[in-house]
């Protein structure tokens, strides 16, 4: 946007408090190579347009404002003359095209000086070249340490992460071991007893019956139903009952593993006719450990399932092994997250997957957002556990206006009013000393508004909090250092 031009005064000029101390020759420079301009109500520049110009007010009121979600938010509104706004970095010209951190408009006629941004850099390096080092060095310094407290509040959640996965982990290979200690004693009474039957007085198709029966018992087991306690009882009841009635010993030892392998008192009659009754108890007992030993054999299975999708799991969550910019799945960055933090989460926090499986992969950067994930999935377990009492965690996706949204819904006791505009501020945190950095937002907002070009914005009322994540569908031009930047505000 440009407004109408006027006749540049270096008096005028020279009364602004940027340029106060400047020289008369370079008052007459700076008049040459700016220009005076006075602007109609309304826009100047737009957040997010190419920062090609420092504005400084001469007179007349600047409103700044910045966009969150589809809102422009007010942050500052002045009448004092000298304030300037707009490409006010632009002496740190290292070849990156800047843009306007946030929009202005004028609310009454007002006079602008506008010098070009490439000529106020060229001018400040010129003129002030010691000033500049010293600038270039806090700017360097300020993003360094961004960078490294970015670093350790990453390496904290890591921390965090890598103790619940270590007790995740350690629960099913606990599991498993137990598991295979077991299955070897079984195995070992197995022989054992095969051994007894073949050295008995056994017709060859007796045993080749029994052999039958082992099988296809196995298979009854990888098919067993899963039964209430109540239908558990009875059925084991009913089995004991059986096995009495057929002079079995230590029926009631058995039928508790029977019932839990899926044999039922049908399967126990097809048994009892398809051997010899001197057989019976013998083949009882060997059929008991064949379902025992199939029993562990699931067990162990299931527990090194469980390591696997652990594994996967954080192999999906740190994307080590995938290019850091990538077109993904965003429900399966948010599962692994949610596994990974399964632990810090526990049992009195209910999960609710609301996703629309119909939404598209997005191009991101995965390892960033399983960051954003986690940095609102904590907030919203710490918030829930701050009631002292159960809640829920609801994570939502849809595509909304072309964008993808992912929402983070805890039932806690909300973000106060006087602070919603603050929680987004570095080091801005409500936990207790020791528990918080106050940097989680404030990084997730960075890689959700600079780095992907999307919005983060909270909507909160007491038991009903949404963080809310809006990302591009399309590709935008990727930015490794996007988000250092810190925002612009008038001078």
């Amino acid at each position: 946007m440009s407004g109408r031009p006027m006749p540049c005064s270096t008096a005028e000029i020279s009364s602004l408090f940027l340029f106060e101390k400047l020289s008369a020759e370079q008052l007459d420079r700076l008049c040459s190579a700016g220009r005076v301009e006075l602007f109609d109500p309304g826009p100047v520049f737009t957040e997010g347009d190419p920062a090609t110009c420092l504005y400084v007010m001469i007179e007349g009121t600047l409103v700044m404002s910045r966009r969150v979600g589809d809102d422009d938010i007010e942050v500052s509104r002045t009448s004092q003359p000298g304030v300037y706004a707009g490409a006010v970095m632009a002496y740190l010209w290292d070849g990156k095209p800047q843009r306007y951190m946030n929009s202005v408009r004028v609310s009454e006629p007002t006079r602008f000086f506008v010098l070009p941004a490439e000529s106020f850099a060229n001018l400040v390096h010129e003129w002030f070249p010691m000033a500049v080092h010293l600038l270039e060095g806090l700017a360097l310094g300020s993003q360094t340490f961004q960078r490294v407290v970015g670093q350790r509040e990453r390496l904290l959640a890591l921390g965090s992460l890598s103790a619940g996965l270590t007790h995740e982990l350690n629960n099913p290979a606990a599991a498993a071991a137990r598991a295979t200690s077991s299955l070897r004693d079984r195995v070992a009474h197995m022989r054992n007893k095969l051994s007894a039957i073949a050295s008995g007085p056994y017709h060859r198709d007796a045993l080749k019956a029994l052999v039958d029966l082992q099988e296809r018992t196995a298979e009854r087991v990888s098919k067993a139903p899963a039964l209430s306690p109540l239908e558990a009882s009875d059925r084991e009841d009913e089995l004991a009952d059986w096995l009495d009635d057929h002079g079995v010993q230590n029926g009631w030892q058995i039928a508790p593993t029977f019932v839990q392998g899926g044999v039922d008192v049908d399967w126990l009659e097809q048994i009892a006719a398809a051997v010899d009754e001197e057989i019976l108890q013998s083949a009882f007992e060997c059929l008991n450990y064949t379902v025992e030993a199939e029993l562990l054999m699931s067990e162990i299975e299931d527990s090194t399932t469980r390591i696997s999708h652990l594994v996967d799991a954080a192999k999906q969550y740190s994307q080590l092994d995938r290019a850091p910019y990538q077109v993904a799945d965003v429900h399966e960055l948010l599962d692994s997250t949610l596994l990974m933090l399964s632990g810090k989460i526990g049992p009195q926090v209910k999960v609710v997957k609301d996703y629309d499986r119909s939404v598209p992969r997005i191009p991101a950067y995965p390892a960033e957002l399983n960051q954003v994930w986690t940095n609102l999935i904590d907030n919203a377990v710490s918030a829930i556990n701050s009631t002292g009492g159960e809640g829920t965690l609801t994570v939502r996706t849809a595509v909304v206006h072309d964008r993808l949204l992912v929402e983070f819904r805890d039932t806690g006791p909300g973000v106060p009013a006087e602070i919603r505009g603050r929680i987004f501020d570095p080091f801005f945190t409500t936990k207790p000393v020791g528990e918080g950095t106050g940097l989680g937002l404030d990084i997730s907002w960075r890689i959700v508004v600079n780095k992907h070009h999307g919005d983060l914005k909270v909507e909160s009322v007491p038991g009903d909090t949404r963080f809310q994540v809006l990302l591009p569908l399309t590709a935008t031009d990727p930015d490794p250092a996007a988000g250092s930047a810190p925002a612009q505000e008038p001078s």
